[in-house]
């Protein structure tokens, strides 16, 4: 016989249950594909005013053009995330919302409980559970270094044919990876993101959105970390 007592389980829809990664998700398909055909609109006049047959669209997808435009961005980000994530371990901004407390013991720093419902590395212990916990830091530094590596071959690539179409010698890797180029490439993204990360964690000590897990409730003292 079932528990007395017991309270019914909650049954939400799979799109509230998911909703924010589904909504991210549908945003970065769309975006990528608005990407993708304006790209290719763009590298196809640049082909023409160069004298050169125009490529079409899932040859573009291979081109230098395309790879370097789409993991330039996509670095950047899994940087910022990755040195956000590792940061706010030992770091701490008084008052923001994307801190931890400087006074109180948050959950995210006790030791694992082994419990029925904890995740598997938990109950195995050892190695296993010191790399899960590390895991997220770790996935998104793989995920930077994995875009830094695409977003310097497309860029090579990309720099290799402006260099043929002008009749100028091309470089291999070990020459373009020192290039002012490649790194202005780099750096005009990697700033904008560390300055995105700078301005939410000073806007959420004085700032509200109200229902937003990224705030601090709407009468918490600007001082206080929620």
């Amino acid at each position: 016989m079932p528990a007395k007592n017991r309270k019914p389980t909650t049954r939400h829809s799979y799109f509230k249950r998911n909703g924010l990664l589904i909504v991210f998700l549908s945003l970065t398909v769309l975006t990528l594909t608005g990407q993708a055909i304006t790209g290719w609109c763009d590298h196809n006049e640049f082909l023409k005013n160069k004298g050169v047959a125009e490529i079409n669209f899932i040859h573009y997808l291979g081109s230098g053009h395309f790879i370097q435009a789409t993991f330039e961005n996509w670095e950047s980000e899994f940087l910022q995330m990755g040195l956000f994530v590792l940061l706010t371990v030992s770091l701490y901004q008084q008052g923001s919302s994307e801190s931890k407390s400087l006074d109180k013991e948050e959950a995210v720093d006790r030791e694992p409980k082994l419990c029925a419902r904890a995740p598997w590395p938990v109950k195995r212990g050892g190695w296993i559970l010191k790399l899960y916990e590390n895991s997220l830091s770790i996935s998104l530094l793989l995920l930077f270094i994995f875009s830094f590596v695409a977003h310097f071959y497309g860029s090579l690539r990309y720099h290799n044919l402006e260099q043929k179409l002008e009749h100028k010698p091309t470089v291999d890797a070990g020459e373009y990876i020192v290039t002012s180029r490649f790194w202005f490439e780099s750096f005009q993204n990697w700033q904008s993101e560390f300055l995105s990360v700078a301005a939410i964690v000073f806007l959420s000590i004085y700032l509200r959105q109200k229902g937003s897990a990224q705030s601090k409730p709407v009468d918490m003292p600007h001082h206080e970390t929620d």
